[in-house]
């Protein structure tokens, strides 16, 4: 059977973005282990979950998931957790993952050892992202360096901050992942234009957003040569 680490969290992540991959990885039969940086059961940023942001249906189905899904509501500690042991490492989006999921080290050490090998695949969707433009691979490199990756961009982020960068929930961004993946050397796009935007660059897999998170998960099975009945 194979298996996949998913690293969410605690500071607020995005519904879609966890909850799509994360049912469409279990029906196709893959093993799930859930990550947080402490341990701690993730947090969901209540605007996912937002009728009016989501509708009612996805809202429903990302709150019921989150309430009674074992896996989120026993994470292991990202200290704990070996990317040798995994298929594939899975990182949802939302902007709590500026605070903790990019910032951690033994979330970029997963991140790094998931891609180093001939094995492994990791997926990273949306603002977590921005972790490219703080890990190096094991030459010190910046691992984005030269890959090409889409994510969540500045043009999409201009309409949720304010003048200060702060976000609805008064919180200061902490940065603007397209400027900080950018400037490590990624060859950024976005796909503006496009519906969706999945970027396929060796074992790395990025996603732009909340759209995106069906195509990633079914883009993620196709490399790991799993097939599915859809």
């Amino acid at each position: 059977m194979s298996s996949a680490l998913f690293v969410v969290s605690e500071h607020g992540y995005w519904g879609e973005e966890c909850i799509e991959p994360l049912t469409t990885l279990t029906d196709a039969g893959l093993d799930i282990t859930v990550a947080t940086p402490t341990g701690e059961p993730p947090v969901l940023d209540e605007r996912s979950v937002d009728p009016e942001e989501v509708g009612e249906d996805l809202s429903e189905h990302v709150r019921e998931v989150h309430e009674t899904d074992e896996r989120l509501n026993n994470p292991i500690p990202l200290a704990q957790a070996d990317a040798e042991d995994y298929d594939t490492v899975v990182f949802p989006g939302g902007h709590g993952a500026e605070w903790d999921v990019t910032q951690d080290v033994h979330a970029r050490e997963l991140l790094r050892e998931s891609v180093a090998g001939d094995d492994g695949k990791a997926l990273v969707v949306c603002h977590t992202v921005g972790i490219l433009a703080f890990t190096r691979n094991r030459d010190g490199e910046f691992l984005a360096d030269g890959r090409s990756v889409t994510g969540f961009p500045n043009a999409w982020e201009e309409g949720i901050v304010d003048e200060n960068d702060l976000l609805p929930d008064g919180r200061k961004l902490p940065y603007w992942v397209e400027d900080e993946v950018r400037a490590v050397g990624a060859d950024w796009d976005a796909e503006l234009d496009a519906d969706t935007s999945v970027t396929i660059d060796g074992d790395l897999i990025t996603a732009r957003g909340p759209p995106s998170s069906a195509a990633a998960a079914r883009t993620l099975l196709d490399e790991l040569g799993i097939e599915t009945s859809a």
